[in-house]
């Protein structure tokens, strides 16, 4: 693929993303190539790339004999997000808390502190993705990273989700602080178990009460 139709398909695969994450397209709802090429003004090359990238995310699906689909939200998905972030950003911390130095660490607290000033759902959730970006991000291990940004933006749809239902109001984290101070006292094994802990909170969160 040509280096402009890499730049086409990573511009298509950023705004279906942000809609399929903010709730403008919603779960099951198909996605045309012809379509989609026809908005970007582009050939179907890109449009396959960004769904790849798409799916590489979890934000899509490819269902033989149905084409491409935004990703559903039931309840096998959200459990599959939770247990699989909680294992992979646990793995990266347990790597990167031996490392962080005190400018890795106010990075942290300057994304903790600005998800805690968040007035709207939009800012926490771009303060809440820096968090845990942050957290991780020392670790070096850029395959799991790459992986972790995937969950992370599937993680999001569910914030969203969760706010156009029950409504969002601006509030402190206190996972996140406790977080924090774990790593500040250089008890990886604490930090590590909160964090899971704080991940697995949102598939009790989204789930229907059973």
């Amino acid at each position: 693929m040509t280096d402009e139709n890499t730049t086409i398909a990573v511009r298509i695969a950023e705004s279906i993303g942000e809609r399929i994450i903010s709730g403008a397209l919603q779960p099951d709802v198909p996605l045309r190539q012809d379509h989609v090429a026809r908005e970007f003004n582009s050939s179907h090359v890109p449009v396959r790339e960004a769904f790849r990238q798409l799916e590489a995310r979890h934000l899509v699906v490819a269902v033989r004999r149905r084409g491409v689909r935004v990703a559903p939200l039931d309840t096998n998905s959200v459990k599959e997000i939770a247990e699989m972030r909680a294992a992979l950003e646990v793995v990266a911390l347990r790597n990167a808390a031996p490392i962080l130095t005190s400018a890795h660490l106010a990075r942290i607290e300057l994304a903790l502190i600005e998800a805690d000033n968040a007035q709207t759902i939009q800012e926490f959730e771009t303060a809440n993705r820096a968090f845990h970006h942050a957290l991780v991000a020392p670790c070096a291990m850029p395959r799991l990273l790459a992986s972790l940004d995937g969950l992370q933006l599937a993680n999001s749809r569910l914030v969203f989700a969760m706010a156009r239902s029950v409504g969002w109001r601006p509030r402190s984290n206190q996972d996140h602080r406790l977080i924090l101070q774990a790593l500040r006292a250089r008890k990886v094994d604490q930090a590590c178990n909160l964090l899971a802990r704080h991940i697995q909170t949102i598939e009790r969160l989204a789930l229907p009460a059973s």
